[in-house]
């Protein structure tokens, strides 16, 4: 705060030596006047608004840079504070009837200051519209980056549903194709017991990595849970979707991941499930896509019964 106020410590030199200034004026024109004159209901109201416009003018100064909306807002609040300066002097020293520039000077900065302090908080209020539009950006992103998975950089259950709903919605209103594949690691419970979890989510960030280089740029990988994952793919069919699924499986089969323990190899398989959206909701979807994968997963079972 100190070195932002030192950037307008000229603003505040300038505002002291014209308040010094017109000071000087009247005690070279005038005299004292005796104490018994003093109006002292007018030195306390005159005197502490010039206090508190001295007060904002340091507020002021202390939270913002340099610049248009600042100046304005200074050159405002300084025109009013040297008005109310003047008027407070003016109750101490007694002027001759022939001068006429006191009034000037008590009276003219006044208007000024309410001028450029309209247009001050005019440029101010656009100015903290965008602001706020900026910070709303910014929450929203929060928000969104809360729904990101702690292990791995991907969206969470709750990302995956709202980005899913958006993708049903644009392919309704564009009568486009949205397939969804799910990927479920077969016996990722057994990595983790044998080799402890710091493993298995060392090994989830890895399969991270290596699903998303065989997604296409405008696919959308997710993790459901654990170690389960799915893919949102717009403006694809089921069989091109299930193709994708095929390849997705081969990339996990064919990884040659290494422990950390020991460096031995560990084979990973994968079961995937692909299949194309109909006119259904998310919740809807995601529960066939569920059945359908417990399906293949059990007819591969009885296969290598």
């Amino acid at each position: 705060m100190t070195s932002m106020l030192s950037m307008h410590r000229f603003k505040l030199v300038g505002l002291l030596v014209a308040a010094n200034t017109g000071l000087l004026l009247h005690l070279m024109a005038g005299e004292i006047k005796p104490v018994a004159l003093w109006d002292w209901l007018d030195i306390a109201g005159e005197g502490g608004s010039a206090v508190l416009l001295l007060v904002w003018i340091g507020l002021l100064l202390k939270s913002r840079p340099a610049g248009f909306v600042t100046n304005l807002l200074f050159f405002g609040l300084g025109c009013l504070f040297f008005s109310l300066f003047m008027d407070t002097v003016d109750e101490f020293i007694a002027l001759p009837d022939a001068v006429s520039w006191d009034g000037w000077l008590e009276s003219g900065p006044m208007p000024v200051g309410f001028v450029l302090m309209t247009l001050g908080i005019f440029h101010w209020h656009r100015e903290q519209l965008a602001i706020n539009e900026q910070m709303r950006n910014r929450e929203r992103l929060f928000r969104e980056h809360r729904q990101f998975d702690k292990v791995t950089p991907l969206g969470d259950a709750n990302y995956l549903r709202a980005q899913l709903q958006l993708a049903l919605n644009e392919a309704a209103e564009n009568r486009q194709p949205v397939s969804l594949i799910m990927l479920d690691m077969d016996s990722f419970s057994r990595i983790n017991r044998e080799y402890g979890h710091a493993e298995g989510d060392r090994l989830l960030q890895v399969l991270t990595q290596l699903l998303l280089l065989n997604l296409r740029q405008h696919d959308l990988l997710c993790r459901l849970a654990g170690d389960r994952f799915v893919v949102i793919l717009p403006h694809t069919g089921e069989r091109q979707a299930q193709v994708l699924a095929g390849e997705l499986r081969d990339a996990v089969r064919c990884l040659a991941y290494k422990s950390s323990r020991h460096g031995e190899r560990i084979e990973l398989s994968a079961s995937v499930m692909a299949l194309m959206a109909r006119d259904e909701d998310t919740e809807t979807l995601l529960e066939r896509l569920h059945i359908g994968l417990a399906r293949a997963r059990q007819s591969l079972m009885v296969q290598h019964a």
